[in-house]
């Protein structure tokens, strides 16, 4: 650090987390008067004393970032000499730290007004004093978990004091309750909300919430373990939550394919989490329609059944790799439709699994996995009686004879011994390009029948 002092004075970012310092160390600090981000996460070497260092000579006087996670040592003093020295921090991370008290922020607080993001996970005795404290700074971002103290007057504080926030996660914080989510229902930026394992809230909460002036703005939403929420909350969100980007309604227990069938009127959603949930193949079915879903958690679901995953689109991965095709194929044995178009890596073991697993396939695209050869055809032709339709562009080590012989009975087959285009985005070895393009999948000098 001695070394770091005397030839980085213009030093902008300072991690220091997990290592030995004491307060020696922190006497180095007002070296750097340019210091905007520091992170002391888990140093439990230092003090109280050590933290006035911050504030002495030219001091840390423009530092916006301070990360104390698990310095539990620090006591009120302590906070105490990071206010007289940081007054302009605006992002604060204090996690995993169970000495954390009201005290301690309001002796921070008193001072350091211009607060506008604090992360509190496992810090049990915060309360409800805490968030009267902060509700004098102009806060963005409010993050707590695993917290039975606070109640819904802190989101009563927020409703009223904090008109910009635009982040909040409140998970596993037993006493909060519709009552609290109708208290920031008025605010007008909220971007993401988190009440993961609250087990009080119910569609009394999540119906006005979504219905306030947040819910067309509204980009994430976590209802984990929400267990009294029900379809009609599920629907409210559908209809009024139109740039909702993700989802989550694991082990919400009482939503049912009724509601998810209406998430297909979000057009903006790309991640969903039904674990644990009552959908069936019918709602599964209904999601299937929903083409911009990236990803799609639908563990613990009792009431789905092979039957209600046959079609399965995983083009253009470049990383997906025969291990994840034989997971597919032997936990979807009803697949009747599969596109691995533009995935590099998939060789004649992935065909295997599926030949092996998928019986009722009619529509297969290989086109672009290069290292397919003959004997994947010979293995479609023993296992996939029902083929009609199997594309084969780029694949140039299955040869014509081949093709002529293994697919003289399907109703369509594409084939070319190309190299693969640039715009799949490798090459024909199968080695990314630094550029790619996206296009559709087309026939490029193939060899077809019908």
């Amino acid at each position: 650090m001695r070394v770091i002092s005397e030839g980085c004075r213009s030093l902008l970012y300072l991690n220091l987390s997990y290592t030995d310092i004491t307060n020696g160390t922190l006497r180095l600090l007002p070296s750097f008067p340019n210091l905007q981000h520091l992170s002391l996460a888990h140093c439990r070497k230092f003090t109280d004393k050590g933290l006035l260092y911050l504030g002495t000579g030219k001091g840390c006087h423009k530092l916006i970032y301070l990360d104390l996670s698990g310095c539990i040592q620090i006591s009120v003093d302590g906070f105490r000499n990071i206010a007289s020295g940081c007054t302009g921090i605006q992002n604060l991370l204090i996690n995993q730290m169970p000495t954390l008290t009201d005290r301690c922020i309001q002796a921070l607080v008193e001072k350091c007004h211009q607060i506008m993001s604090v992360v509190f996970l496992d810090s049990p005795h915060l309360s409800d004093t805490t968030f009267k404290a902060l509700a004098e700074c102009k806060l963005l971002k409010v993050s707590i978990e695993g917290n039975n103290q606070i109640t819904d007057l802190s989101c009563k504080f927020m409703g009223k004091c904090c008109p910009y926030i635009r982040h909040i996660h409140m998970a596993d914080c037993q006493k909060i309750t519709d009552a609290g989510l109708q208290m920031i229902s008025p605010l007008k930026h909220i971007l993401v909300l988190n009440v993961a394992d609250c087990i009080r809230i119910s569609d009394e909460g999540v119906m006005p919430f979504v219905q306030g002036s947040s819910g067309a703005k509204l980009r994430e939403l976590n209802l984990t373990s929400c267990i009294h929420v029900t379809d009609a909350s599920v629907r409210e969100i559908a209809q009024r939550c139109h740039e909702l980007t993700y989802l989550n309604l694991c082990h919400c227990e009482n939503v049912t394919d009724a509601g998810i069938e209406a998430l297909g009127n979000i057009s903006s959603l790309i991640s969903l989490d039904i674990s644990g949930t009552r959908i069936s193949d019918t709602g599964l079915r209904a999601l299937g329609c929903h083409g911009k879903i990236k990803e799609l958690s639908i563990s613990e679901c009792k009431n789905i059944s092979d039957t209600g995953i046959q079609h399965c689109h995983v083009s253009c991965c470049p990383q997906l790799t025969d291990e994840a095709v034989k997971t597919l194929a032997f936990h979807c044995q009803r697949l009747t439709s599969v596109n691995l178009a533009g995935c590099p890596k998939m060789t004649d073991t992935c065909i295997k699994y599926l030949a092996a697993a998928c019986c009722y396939l009619h529509f297969l695209d290989v086109s672009g996995c290069i290292h397919l050869t003959d004997k994947a055809l010979k293995c479609l032709w023993k296992g996939c009686q029902q083929l009609q339709v199997l594309k084969m562009l780029y694949c140039r080590n299955i040869t014509k004879q081949a093709v002529l012989k293994y697919t003289a009975k399907l109703e369509k087959q594409e084939h070319s011994d190309a190299d693969p285009p640039s715009w799949l985005g490798y090459d024909r070895d199968g080695n990314i390009l630094t550029f790619t393009k996206t296009h559709a999948l087309e026939p490029e000098q193939t060899n077809s029948s019908k």
